[in-house]
């Protein structure tokens, strides 16, 4: 039944030439009524016109290698696009980059699987073409289950996880059956197990004060994908490495996600802004180096906070494992941990904020407490680990913060620090509820259309916030050359990281299905080499999916150069005048990826 569901809604859409289709897939039709466009590459030109697909038609952009070059030059017949093996292009994760710095990394603490990202002229400067047989993605909450096949088209994980159930091979899909190295049975009755030590049997997850997680190592996210009932908000991250594309997954699947590590620096989120942090088996020594990833993780809690770890050496007493528990007993005792339950296969850890207990560790030499020059109104970005734990809880701790949905329009006070008051948090809200109710309606998509979005100028996340009705997660990024505004949102219940757009972003290609731009590209006007109007519309289109959405507001000659420019990404662009705060006009530009791809 569920088979003969999904071939009926989705049908098949194997692609078997550069073709850009211009497609309604949720309304049940592959071509809609545009006709599509098609280019070869040398070693597959048809002979005729009647040899493509019916409804196809030829676009003239070259498939090609290009690296950027100053001065930035654009063909006039459109952006090259790259060759078919750069389909997984991850600039600041290239494998072949990193292995030529691994002389001058610390390999012992794991340092490659940070960013790395290449200087400008070392970057590709194509359009990232999607891979073979390459379908638009199943929709939300189908996705979570399955997932087409050819679009992540990798067997390592199902080979060496499926025993595990984190994902099996079933034809033309990939099923996620919501297992984990440690929740082979699945991840509800793994949650539930959480919720009862944590609330000694009375309650779940959310009762006990969780809303927001960060899951550390999260493979292919179920564990995520199974909190959003509780309405937890789930920031999960894992590296490039060993498990190559578990993240890949993730996203394919519409579960909130980034690729990160936990090595030398600290991760691109703010102090005190998760209720847990998450270990299922996930690869993170923190035993190591005087606990300096454990002391990140007390960074990253809030006062009252739980750290869960499930791994081996919570439960078993052979080889090495009663050796690293000692380690980590002593090392959270110093930080002031409390160990709350122990239980199966998982202990979990709160962190009490006990100043008392801080000052006293440290004078004992137990601890270091953060010099006050470590202000938290700095953006975490390329930030090295700090071996010491800070002796305030931050400004998430001054006020007991209200619960979901309620938090979302509340006022954070570390917003006064940067001169915005509750009146302008307040218009600010309002106009965003009317802007995502006007986008809607001129997208023209159904509620389940769009399932992955990103604010890439989230200000204080009430974009993000207004879409809390739709069937959506939203990555809300705070450009690092912005007021650090990413505290007030995480306060206000939502997930978003630090990035600096003069760099990619740190995700696979076709990650998301809309991506908002508000006065983004007049930020980044003459802030040097990589930061470029073409570069931020060439990551745009790096990481938006075929059919995708991008909504730019900005000022008007930057929006007619975008205007200009977006047929030669081969994007289809619309303007339209919308109300600003002000209630005066502004230009708002509505670009939609095409749909193309390589024979």
């Amino acid at each position: 039944m569920l088979w003969a569901m999904l071939d009926l809604r989705f049908g098949q859409t194997t692609m078997i030439a550069l073709v850009l289709m211009a497609a309604s897939f949720y309304a049940g039709t592959l071509f809609g009524n545009n006709a599509p466009l098609v280019n070869h590459t040398p070693h597959s030109s048809p002979s005729s016109a009647s040899d493509f697909p019916n409804g196809v038609a030829r676009f003239v952009n070259k498939i090609v290698p290009t690296y950027r070059r100053k001065p930035l030059l654009i063909p006039a017949v459109g952006m090259n696009v790259c060759p078919l093996e750069f389909n997984e292009y991850i600039p600041c994760h290239d494998a072949s980059f990193v292995k030529s710095l691994s002389p001058d990394l610390d390999l012992s603490r794991r340092e490659e699987l940070e960013r790395h990202c290449p200087p400008p002229e070392k970057r590709l400067f194509c359009l990232v073409p999607p891979p073979k047989d390459y379908k638009l993605p199943i929709g939300w909450p189908s996705s979570r289950d399955y997932v087409w096949r050819s679009n992540v088209n990798h067997t390592h994980l199902a080979e060496v996880k499926g025993g595990q159930n984190w994902v099996h091979d079933k034809g033309q899909f990939w099923w996620f059956p919501g297992g984990g190295t440690h929740f082979k049975h699945g991840a509800p009755e793994y949650i539930q197990r959480l919720g009862n030590m944590t609330t000694n049997e009375t309650g779940d997850l959310h009762s006990a004060g969780v809303t927001q997680v960060l899951d550390v190592g999260c493979g292919v996210a179920s564990f995520s994908a199974y909190l959003s009932p509780l309405d937890i908000q789930t920031m999960s991250f894992a590296p490039k490495d060993g498990h190559e594309n578990q993240i890949q997954f993730a996203l394919e699947r519409g579960i909130g996600a980034m690729i990160a590590a936990l090595a030398t620096k600290q991760l691109p989120y703010p102090t005190s802004s998760f209720d847990m942090v998450h270990c299922s088996r996930c690869r993170v020594d923190w035993h190591e180096n005087d606990g300096i990833l454990l002391k990140e993780a007390d960074r990253l809690l809030r006062r009252n906070g739980y750290f869960v770890y499930s791994a081996p050496p919570a439960y078993k007493k052979d080889k090495d494992y009663p050796i690293i528990w000692s380690k980590l007993m002593n090392l959270t005792s110093a930080m002031c941990w409390k160990l709350i339950a122990q239980k199966v296969q998982t202990a979990i850890w709160i962190k009490l904020g006990d100043q008392s207990c801080i000052q006293q560790n440290a004078e004992l030499g137990l601890i270091q407490v953060c010099d006050s020059e470590h202000d938290d109104s700095t953006p975490s970005w390329y930030t090295p680990l700090k071996n010491c734990i800070r002796s305030s809880s931050g400004w998430s701790d001054i006020h007991q913060l209200p619960s979901r949905p309620d938090r979302l329009s509340s006022y954070s006070e570390s917003l006064s620090r940067i001169g915005l008051s509750r009146e302008q948090f307040a218009v600010d809200t309002m106009f965003w509820q009317h802007r995502v109710q006007e986008y809607w309606r001129l997208m023209n998509v159904s509620s389940s259309g769009i399932r992955n979005v990103m604010d890439m100028n989230a200000y204080c996340g009430g974009f993000a916030a207004a879409l809390n009705a739709y069937p959506v997660w939203v990555m809300n990024i705070v450009p690092t050359i912005m007021d650090n505004t990413l505290s007030a949102i995480y306060n206000r219940g939502l997930i978003g990281a630090f990035h600096d757009w003069c760099e990619p972003f740190s995700t696979y290609p076709r990650t998301y299905d809309f991506l908002h731009a508000n006065y983004l590209f007049s930020r980044y006007k003459d802030r040097g080499e990589g930061c470029a109007l073409e570069d931020i519309m060439l990551e745009m289109d790096r990481i938006v999916r075929p059919q995708g959405f991008m909504i730019i507001q900005d000022g008007e000659s930057t929006i007619m150069r975008i205007k200009e420019l977006a047929p030669k990404f081969l994007w289809e662009v619309n303007s339209y005048q919308l109300e600003n705060k002000q209630k005066k006009p502004e230009l708002v530009l509505i670009c939609r990826k095409k749909f193309w791809a390589i024979l």
